[in-house]
């Protein structure tokens, strides 16, 4: 076998059929790594193996694609006179290609190890904001020894190939072998294959919407995009991203960044309409207006308090980590004692879900009140601005509203939404700009306790301009590299995710035993919770129990405290603390108050294509390309059965997810979310 792979590599392609298959064999190593490094979490049955296989067709497909560059390198450089600058040439692009390989792959690893599945809309978004990134990067990892790591093993590779004497066979390739350009034209002619098998699955998988047909782009582009779409439904998510090739996942993560609705979900043919009835399920007043719309106004049931409010957003913070949710590993640890001591004073929703998994969506969920639509969130969508959100809301009451950020507001486009939606920014270049240095910083921005200071600085020059004042405060710290001021949590949690806690919670803790001490104080709410939680990966379609996040409602002789037990969706926030406020205003939020005797439980979770919503004790989730499945839920365990609910029951579940996922994606990208005049 090997000595019939040294007469095919004994060609002037051979250097192109060396480098496909130091992919393959880069690739294969990497998936058993994840296989070895998932060993308590894939499913140990047929289903593993298959993924297998479907990741090594996938990797086949990849590495033929990146050899055709190389293939018409060689061809090129046939009509070069000189043997010795032809080689020279083909060597350094053979190991830069290699090196390249190697480096795809380590970025994998690191991309694993943040958030267990392969390269999606995370990676993509990283590589728009690379100073952010690479400073983590840098600052979490020894980059000199992952850079010396990769040349090793490239150098490894080089190695194994003179062992089994390819290199030599390659070297020693005859100029009189067949036509330079036989080769890059054979490769490249399956290109126009896969174009037809793409049509096939996006001809499949679409289906007529509202009578309209689809055109030979869409279901190319249906084909192409989604490569989970073409595996097998494996029961197992590890199962399916170990069934994925990373280069094609980011491929398709960057082509997907915003799915068209109807070419590739489950549509009602009226959502808005089906939309309007479940909100006025859950006690909203009958709405006016058109049927694409759902503007109302919320009257309040009692004298307006208008207090102050503080939103501590805490970067990454799942439930799980603090003691008061009673979770063994953690609460041994005793990592949150302020928190947990806070949870006792606070309206304490016990069972609060996130609506997604990075901090945009929380973003999205707190501002806007809206379930994630699939693809980007609006945060980073064109027509971002003059939505209906809190800080809109608040500001028409005379709110002085900022966005308050240890780092740089230019990621994800945070500076650019808040500043077009009712807030003032107050991030780190702008405090920079002011001459106000942090404390400390790394690569996300300020530590937690400099964002407080500003917070505590805002407040008192609103404060002193006789205003009521809202600060949306996003917190950085529990974020790898787990970096912050020394001395502040145990120097053994350093660089570590319950560090990051630690040091939150300590940071918060000073921040409202400081505010204790200024005339606002008895007069302000604050809110604490986190925009999604630390990691959702698992063997099941959806984690319900890893989206569980903390929320409290804190303001001593304002808010009596109290554990609520229902289900509270992220989004539920606004309305509720409104609620609270007994505020009365125009709203397009799609939350409900938490606290209304009429509010009807439903949460809303999703991951970077599927989305879901929990109600009834049934979890229904929505997949490309226009599936729908069914699960029972256990809340207490998270674990998923299949449904056994009627068929009417089934429907109505169905109807009622879409209405809302449809719906939001319909309003955003029809205009009919922005700010509505308030009375």
């Amino acid at each position: 076998m090997i000595e019939r792979l040294r007469e095919k590599i004994a060609t002037r392609q051979g250097g192109t059929l060396l480098l496909a298959l130091t992919y393959l064999g880069l690739c294969t190593l990497l998936r058993v790594g994840l296989l070895i490094a998932s060993a308590g979490s894939v499913s140990w049955h047929l289903a593993t193996f298959g993924a297998f296989f479907t990741g090594f067709c996938f990797d086949l497909v990849m590495a033929w694609w990146i050899a055709i560059p190389y293939a018409y390198l060689t061809a090129f450089l046939a009509k070069v006179p000189s043997t010795g600058w032809r080689r020279m040439i083909l060597v350094t692009g053979w190991f830069f290609g290699a090196w390249l390989f190697v480096f795809w792959k380590m970025s994998e690893i690191l991309f694993w190890n943040e958030f267990n599945v392969r390269f999606n809309f995370i990676a993509v978004d990283y590589l728009v904001y690379t100073v952010e990134v690479v400073k983590n990067i840098i600052e979490s990892y020894s980059m000199s020894l992952i850079l010396l790591g990769i040349t090793a093993v490239v150098v490894g590779i080089l190695f194994a190939l003179n062992r089994l004497r390819l290199w030599q066979a390659w070297a020693r390739a005859d100029d009189e072998h067949s036509s330079p350009w036989v080769a890059p034209v054979l490769l490249t002619l399956p290109f126009f294959g896969l174009l037809v098998v793409a049509y096939g699955i996006g001809r499949s998988d679409q289906k007529a919407v509202t009578g309209h047909h689809t055109s030979i782009g869409e279901r190319l582009t249906a084909g192409l995009r989604h490569m989970g779409d073409i595996q097998p439904g494996w029961e197992n998510n590890y199962d399916a991203e170990l069934g994925k090739n990373g280069e094609y996942a980011f491929l398709a993560a960057f082509w997907a960044n915003e799915l068209e609705w109807s070419r590739f979900y489950p549509s009602l043919e009226n959502p808005v309409q089906s939309l309007r009835q479940q909100l006025v399920a859950q006690g909203e007043v009958a709405l006016s207006g058109p049927g694409t719309d759902i503007a109302r106004h919320v009257t309040a049931k009692g004298a307006p308090r208008k207090l102050n409010i503080i939103q501590i957003t805490v970067e990454s913070l799942s439930a799980e980590y603090l003691g008061c949710y009673g979770e063994k590993r953690y609460k041994s640890a005793g990592l949150t004692p302020n928190l947990d001591r806070i949870a006792r004073e606070s309206l304490w929703f016990r069972h609060c879900y996130a609506s997604g998994t990075r901090t945009v969506r929380g973003m999205e969920a707190l501002t806007l009140s809206i379930p994630p639509i699939p693809g980007q969130s609006i945060l980073r969508r064109k027509g971002c601005e003059n939505l209906c959100t809190l800080g809109s809301v608040l500001a028409a009451q005379g709110y002085d509203t900022s966005f308050i950020y240890g780092g740089d507001g230019f990621f994800d486009n945070m500076n650019y939404f808040f500043g077009s939606n009712g807030y003032r920014i107050v991030d780190q270049p702008v405090k920079t700009q002011e001459g106000v240095k942090p404390a400390f910083a790394n690569a996300w921005g300020a530590c937690d306790e400099d964002a407080f200071a500003w917070s505590m600085a805002e407040a008192d020059r609103a404060f002193a301009a006789g205003k009521p004042f809202h600060q949306f405060v996003m917190t950085t710290s529990n974020h790898r590299p787990f970096t912050w001021p020394a001395g502040k949590v145990d120097e053994k949690l350093n660089g570590k995710p319950e560090g990051g806690v630690a040091y939150t919670d300590y940071a918060i803790g000073a921040f409202l035993e400081a505010a204790r001490s200024k005339p606002w104080f008895k007069d302000t709410v604050f809110v604490i919770v986190a925009d999604h939680c630390a990691k959702v990966a698992g063997k099941q379609e959806l984690e319900v129990r890893k989206y569980e996040i903390p929320l409290f409602i804190w303001s001593p002789g304002n808010i009596a405290p109290k554990q609520v037990d229902t289900l509270v969706a992220q989004l539920d926030l606004a309305p509720t603390l409104l609620g609270l406020l007994n505020l009365s205003y125009e709203s397009r939020f799609f939350g409900s108050d938490a606290l209304s005797p009429s509010y009807q439980p439903r949460i809303f979770i999703s991951n970077y294509q599927k989305i879901g919503m929990i109600r009834d004790g049934q979890l229904t989730v929505l997949k490309p390309v226009r599936d729908t499945v069914r699960f029972k839920v256990d809340l207490a365990t998270g674990k998923l059965e299949p449904a056994t609910v009627s068929a009417a029951d089934t429907e109505k579940c169905d109807e009622a997810t879409k209405a809302y996922y449809q719906g939001a994606d319909w309003l955003f990208n029809h205009g009919a979310l922005t700010n509505p005049v308030a009375r």
